[in-house]
């Protein structure tokens, strides 16, 4: 019964083991991955990427605002052919 008691003791310390050594990497992978997205975040592109992001919502606000006063001159348009042909 001593050598099955030993066998079940080394199991278990493997198992333990495997366990570790799991968790270990899982912390080593989640650890790299925040330090890529900090990195990352910090606007390594020279310049900084922050100009860029101006840059490109003034853009999107300006197209935004065509698109909005073009189909308002439409709407407009349509309203006054209607009173007109109404009577």
């Amino acid at each position: 019964m001593g050598g099955v008691v030993g066998w079940w003791g080394w199991i278990r310390l493997a198992g333990m083991t495997v366990v570790g050594v799991v968790v270990g990497v899982f912390a080593a992978v989640a650890a790299a991955a925040y330090g890529v997205v900090a990195w990352r975040g910090r606007g390594v592109g020279g310049s900084g990427s922050g100009s860029d992001d101006r840059t490109a919502g003034r853009d999107a606000r300006g197209r935004q605002q065509r698109y909005e006063a073009e189909r308002h001159g439409d709407q407009g348009g349509t309203w006054q052919r209607g009173r007109e042909t109404g009577g």
